[in-house]
């Protein structure tokens, strides 16, 4: 069974899948970048990177594979332990194992596994139709050190024969355009300030009949309450902040479970701790608790891990 297709499909969906026995692929997300040397712009992506570390069989690849195949998920675990076992051989005997849409990985001198996650492959679902691309160079033109060029080779001499070259009959066409202009200047100086004085007659016309009626109405609306109700004060709930990032301890197919490992965080001081009810794959989760962004999420998973739990990891879904 070629797991590496279900493992790809799960990458779109969430920031960590582990295979069992093996490591984990974690993704992160990272913003759009411009290499100005070559001139590219590349879109927002999922960056791939892997832990060997991390191999406790949190059931999400079990589950999903059961339900792809239609089968049970005791067959899928084992599915994915005889698919592990041929993947250690092949780094064995040749040194390197290829995961199709997902990248290599090889043996360092160390004896130490070395991910190179896939460049071709973006896992980020918003970011769909978008690729790469490089810009030609765009050449701008100094319009400004032209002109200086223009001015420093035309002679004061050549200026002098463009206006005597000028065709006579236009002067006439200025002479009578000037005329026009002028006749609009005087009757204008005369018509304006009589009909200012008309405008202002009319306004203030208006203005003393709209202030009649307004005093009418004032008089005619005037009144005393004796008895007044109390004002009404109106309190607006807050709005929740809604928690998306979840820091998950571990998941467990009994209750049972998943209540002992609840309780136990508690006394270790997480006050924040969940145990949330069953998922869709059968598993109870356990929460250190929930954030608001991924920034808090990532800060206190890094505490997490130097302190108790190094293979908690990050839910990000809305419960």
């Amino acid at each position: 069974m070629k797991i590496e297709v279900y493992i790809s499909q799960l990458l779109y969906r969430y920031q960590c899948v582990t295979v069992p026995g093996f490591g984990a692929f974690l993704t992160e997300i990272q913003s759009a970048q411009l290499h100005e040397s070559s001139n590219s712009f590349f879109p927002p992506k999922k960056t791939i990177s892997f832990n060997a570390h991390l191999k406790n069989n949190d059931g999400l690849l079990a589950h999903h594979i059961a339900q792809a195949e239609k089968t049970s998920y005791d067959y899928a675990v084992s599915a994915i332990g005889f698919e592990i076992l041929n993947w250690k051989k092949t780094i064995a005997e040749s040194g390197v194992l290829n995961l199709k849409n997902i990248g290599s990985i090889s043996l360092n001198a160390d004896a130490q596994m070395v991910f190179t996650p896939v460049e071709q492959n973006n896992y980020l679902t918003t970011s769909f139709g978008l690729h790469s691309f490089v810009s030609p160079v765009v050449k701008r033109e100094s319009f400004e050190q032209h002109l200086e060029t223009l001015e420093a080779n035309t002679t004061e001499q050549e200026v002098i024969s463009l206006l005597e070259d000028t065709p006579k009959r236009s002067y006439s066409y200025l002479k009578y355009a000037a005329i026009f202009v002028l006749g609009l200047t005087v009757a204008g100086s005369i018509g304006y300030p009589m009909y200012q004085n008309q405008i202002a007659t009319q306004r203030a016309v208006v203005e003393h009949a709209v202030q009649k009626q307004v005093q009418n109405k004032i008089q005619e609306a005037t009144f005393f309450i004796q008895n007044p109700m109390p004002a009404v004060t109106l309190t607006v709930a807050e709005k929740a902040e809604k928690k998306s990032y979840h820091i998950v301890a571990g998941a467990f197919r009994s209750e049972q479970g998943a209540q002992k490992l609840y309780r136990m965080l508690l006394n270790d001081g997480y006050k924040n701790a969940q145990c949330i009810g069953k998922n869709k794959y059968g598993l109870y989760p356990v929460l250190y608790g929930s954030y608001a962004t991924m920034q808090e999420a990532e800060k206190v998973q890094r505490e997490i891990h130097k302190a108790q739990n190094p293979e908690a990891w990050i839910l990000i879904e809305s419960l």
